[in-house]
């Protein structure tokens, strides 16, 4: 069983390979791309391309799966495991709604990094959570990663408007909305993948599983804070 999932794994990861290779021959040949590929030439395209797939990984892909990993550690029921979820949600939503007041002052590279190392905090936040048995031990860190994710949610649209030529702003927009779905897909299933490797001990696991994300964010950011424009 485990060769045959092994096995269809590595058969899709050489598809995706050489889909995504057939997508870059026929963007660079075709007359009329999709997306220009000259664009990541450009440092803050790349850095909000980067941002939009690091947040589909580390944080989206991630916190799609601890709600299953919580209601099943704590014994939850669906609802109050989505009430717990929505907490992050909602701080997300609500500061997001204030990024645009950061942006007049802060660079956009600088809310992402700051966005993905608060992400990073609440995740470690949430270390041994399930193993307390405590419903209430996930407050603090949830809404420090929801924090994280809005000012990232929040400022992200714009980078990648602002990063293009303004008559290349729907590639802009669509490569970011791209690069953040692909994260998320990618983010879930490695954190599947880390869970089903860490052992049959639920809070283990899904402390592992955390530790992994946490790492994750906090490598984005630092990414970000590399990629910085420092023009701006």
């Amino acid at each position: 069983m485990r060769d045959g999932l092994t096995a269809s794994a590595v058969a899709f990861a050489l598809a995706a390979v050489a889909l995504l290779g057939a997508f870059v021959v026929a963007e660079w040949r075709g007359r009329e791309p999709m997306l220009d590929l000259r664009l990541f030439a450009r440092r803050d395209f790349v850095a909000a391309t980067a941002g939009a797939l690091a947040t589909g990984v580390a944080v989206i892909g991630f916190f799609s799966y601890l709600p299953t990993l919580i209601q099943q550690g704590l014994g939850l029921s669906a609802l109050s495991t989505a009430l717990l979820s929505s907490l992050w949600a909602t701080v997300a939503f609500v500061v997001a709604l204030e990024v645009r007041r950061l942006a007049r002052r802060w660079p956009g590279w600088a809310i992402v990094a700051i966005g993905l190392a608060l992400s990073a905090v609440g995740t470690v936040a949430l270390l041994g959570s399930l193993g307390a048995g405590s419903w209430q031990r996930l407050l603090p860190g949830l809404i420090v990663a929801g924090i994280g994710s809005g000012l990232v949610n929040g400022i992200l649209p714009r980078l990648a408007v602002d990063s293009v030529p303004p008559g290349s702003a729907a590639m802009g927009s669509g490569a970011n909305s791209a690069a953040r779905y692909i994260g998320a897909a990618v983010g879930v299933a490695v954190a599947v993948a880390v869970v089903g490797a860490a052992g049959p001990d639920p809070a283990r696991a899904t402390d592992v599983m955390l530790a992994v994300g946490a790492g994750l964010a906090a490598l984005s950011a630092l990414f970000m804070v590399l990629l910085r424009d420092r023009r701006r």
